[in-house]
């Protein structure tokens, strides 16, 4: 299945019905008064999160949704029927946003949670409503309100406890078939990853997420190569894991992780603020004087921890686990309390 994190559509919720101008016809009521029913509410239309889908790709084959039209009301003060009600199914994860792309209408970020986008129109009161002591035959109606219509941008926020950042080939897909369940696309060239992959680790009986989402290069929270469709990505992870591959000289090292942190920074201050954790990986093809190297520069401009393993040997992955496992269930208990 191909995956889609955004897509525009639009949508129409029903207008409500008119009221009817309706007179009683009876036999033996010599004075028939007004009947004439109201007019039934339009259909409104809702978003379900829903773990059945993780892409938005249905919404790219239709792109106009209409909600029911409310029935007119009827003599005998008969009631519209009332337009039907419709429910379109998103990812758990699914921003809706205006047709500004700013504002956020609803972000449904947990398993059927149930959101109101756009309301019906009200049906229209019949000429039965009108009726007084000085008016007992009023030959008016309303006619039904019209349902509300509007543009919007669905966007696709994956929802994982940790985020995978690196430049392309840094590793990330090879550590994440590694240490999850996840078939990532593994290959020799830049941006094997390109769509979102999320794999779950299980470890001493803590449950979490990791997301591996496409590299990230220069100019990333300008849009440039993935950029920005990237970054909205690990805005829900609590936990960074930066790889860097250590089989490249110090200074690209360095550079790379400095360049990457320059990005988060201009993307979204929270973002470059989450917990981050560094990992140099390829530690099977670097001789151990050289890592302790690297990794004596990296820690004079962080204080993140910093681990060293080879994403193909699962091994030497455990130690990252269960720190992120410890970190999660400790920001569980905070959570809790």
């Amino acid at each position: 299945m191909k995956f889609l994190d955004e897509a525009k559509i639009y949508l129409k919720a029903g207008d409500g019905g008119s009221g009817c101008v309706s007179f009683r016809h009876e036999k033996f009521i010599e004075f028939g008064g007004p009947d004439g029913g109201a007019g039934g509410n339009g259909g409104s239309i809702y978003f379900i999160a829903s773990s059945e889908n993780n892409t938005l790709i249905d919404y790219r084959y239709q792109q106009h949704f209409k909600a029911e039209r409310g029935g007119n009301g009827q003599g005998q003060n008969k009631t519209g029927k009332k337009g039907n009600d419709l429910y379109l199914k998103v990812p758990v994860g699914t921003q809706i946003l205006d047709d500004d792309k700013i504002s956020v209408i609803a972000d449904l970020i947990e398993e059927n949670q149930i959101e109101l986008v756009v309301k019906g129109g009200n049906g229209g009161l019949g000429n039965n409503y009108f009726k007084s002591s000085t008016n007992r035959a009023p030959r008016y109606r309303q006619l039904g309100t019209l349902g509300e219509e509007k543009w919007v941008w669905l966007k696709l926020k994956l929802i994982a406890d940790v985020g995978l950042l690196g430049m392309p080939n840094a590793g990330k897909s090879t550590f994440l078939s590694s240490v999850t369940n996840a078939k990532a696309k593994i290959d020799d060239y830049p941006f094997t990853t390109i769509t979102p992959q999320l794999g779950v680790v299980y470890n001493n009986g803590t449950t979490f997420v990791i997301a591996d989402v496409p590299g990230l290069i220069e100019g990333a929270h300008l849009g440039k190569g993935l950029g920005e469709k990237f970054l909205s990505h690990i805005e829900r992870c609590s936990i960074l894991l930066h790889l860097l591959d250590a089989s490249e000289p110090m200074d690209n090292i360095i550079n790379n992780y400095n360049v990457i942190r320059q990005e988060l920074k201009l993307y979204n201050e929270d973002v470059y603020n989450k917990q981050e954790i560094i990992i140099l990986n390829k530690s099977d093809v670097v001789d151990s004087n050289n890592l302790s190297k690297i990794k004596n520069e990296l820690q004079k401009i962080t204080n993140n921890n910093i681990y060293i393993i080879s994403a193909h040997n699962k091994k030497t992955c455990i130690p990252v686990i269960n720190y992120i496992e410890k970190i999660i269930n400790k920001n569980k208990k905070i959570d809790e309390w």
